[in-house]
């Protein structure tokens, strides 16, 4: 059996993202023991080490990944197509915005309000994607955790979820909500 070190004490506990003082109450043991044990000043009992893993452990079973709250398959449409098109994807199943996809990867995202945007007194229908997309998109990986997902649709409507250069997931406002209720 291998123990863990310290480092991967303070690693793991860094990925869920707990403090020392969170850590500590879920292991049952004092925060100043946790900040003794990872900066490698205290070798810990058996007892206590396997607590804190433990309750690292469980910790990380009950965080939620982008993979965990991710809508897939992912609809979406290509920059040639028009915006009519567009409209008549989104409008049935009520998305919002749709990812722009070229050779099965997203170099944008068109949303309802982008749509309504377009100042154009001719046949605004006609007109294709690219020319009312956003280029700016995020892109997470499926272990992304809430927290990371969480602060990028503060900054962005939707978050793409890419695993091994392929999207497989989109996640928005709604996605999140779901999920937390």
């Amino acid at each position: 059996m291998e123990l863990p070190t310290p480092e991967d004490l303070r690693e793991r506990r860094h990925e869920l993202d707990l403090t020392q003082s969170e850590l500590a109450e879920m292991a049952s043991v004092s925060q100043p023991l946790i900040a003794r044990i990872e900066g490698g000043d205290v070798d810990p009992r058996l007892s206590t080490l396997r607590r804190i893993v433990t309750a690292l452990n469980e910790a990380g079973a009950s965080v939620r990944r982008a993979g965990d709250i991710m809508h897939s398959p992912v609809v979406g449409i290509a920059p040639d197509d028009s915006v009519k098109a567009a409209t008549k994807q989104m409008t049935p199943e009520g998305y919002s915005q749709l990812p722009v996809i070229r050779d099965g990867y997203p170099v944008g995202i068109v949303s309802n309000s982008d749509i309504r945007q377009i100042d154009d007194d001719s046949e605004p229908g006609a007109l294709p994607i690219a020319e009312v997309m956003r280029e700016s998109i995020t892109t997470v990986t499926p272990d992304a955790t809430l927290s990371e997902v969480d602060t990028h649709l503060n900054h962005h409507d939707a978050i793409i979820v890419i695993e091994n250069g392929k999207m497989i997931g989109i996640i928005t406002e709604a996605d999140v909500a779901a999920h937390i209720s």
